[in-house]
């Protein structure tokens, strides 16, 4: 059950000793939420420890029993990726709790925000992104756009499927026009994918690989879009 709590600190980020108390804030959320998912799996400090050798990266029980009591005056990133791991949670909802801390502080000096926001913020999805981010941008685009073709590809064949097994002719109808505008989404998909990756390569950078189904799809139509210009990325 979620649990909702606000963090440590509900003061404004406004004098001099901000800094120190930010990476204590930031510690004490990590070592909180490392306790609590603790807890809800039924481990004791000793059966984390135990997951954490077994991942390659040992933590001693005392460490990990420090860090939750606010002893440890450090934690280092690969802790953190670690004990995520150990714990069956991405490392960024260490950080960032969504849910079970309502308002975190993402910078010293700065006013706190709600632990979603933070988030965002940490992983780059904010819209207000600068040209410095079009490569993090046109790569999530490149994994939309495969999405896209591949459900589209799917809605086309389930399309295909009702169409000749329909015991009607109206039915068979509204599958057919299904089965259009299910090719018309995949080539629209398929458009935009290949935008993204010129726009890619024009960068230097190497695009991500295609998944194999989405080769098969491209393969199938045999078109190559026009990628003169940008749409929507």
């Amino acid at each position: 059950m979620t649990q909702h709590r606000s963090h440590p600190r509900e003061n404004k980020a406004d004098d001099g000793d901000d800094v120190p108390e930010w990476v204590d804030q930031v510690m004490a959320t990590v070592a909180a939420e490392v306790r609590r998912r603790r807890k809800e799996l039924g481990w004791s400090a000793q059966d984390l420890a135990d997951k954490c050798e077994e991942i390659g990266h040992p933590i001693p029980r005392n460490v990990i029993a420090n860090m939750e009591s606010g002893r440890r005056s450090n934690l280092p990133l690969v802790d953190v990726m670690v004990l995520a791991e150990a714990l069956n949670t991405p490392p960024i909802c260490l950080l960032y709790p969504v849910g079970y801390v309502e308002d975190v502080q993402r910078l010293p000096l700065q006013h706190p925000t709600t632990s979603l926001d933070a988030l965002r913020w940490f992983t780059g999805e904010e819209t207000d992104l600068g040209a410095d981010d079009d490569m993090l941008r046109y790569f999530r685009a490149h994994h939309a756009a495969q999405e896209q073709m591949r459900r589209a590809q799917q809605d086309e064949e389930h399309a295909r499927y009702q169409a000749k097994t329909a015991h009607n002719a109206d039915r068979k109808a509204k599958a057919l026009r299904a089965q259009a505008q299910a090719a018309v989404a995949a080539e629209k998909a398929k458009t935009r994918l290949y935008r993204v990756r010129a726009f890619i390569e024009e960068e230097g950078v190497t695009p991500p690989h295609l998944w194999p189904d989405v080769i098969s799809a491209i393969e199938s139509t045999g078109t190559n879009p026009d990628t003169t210009e940008e749409n929507d990325l």
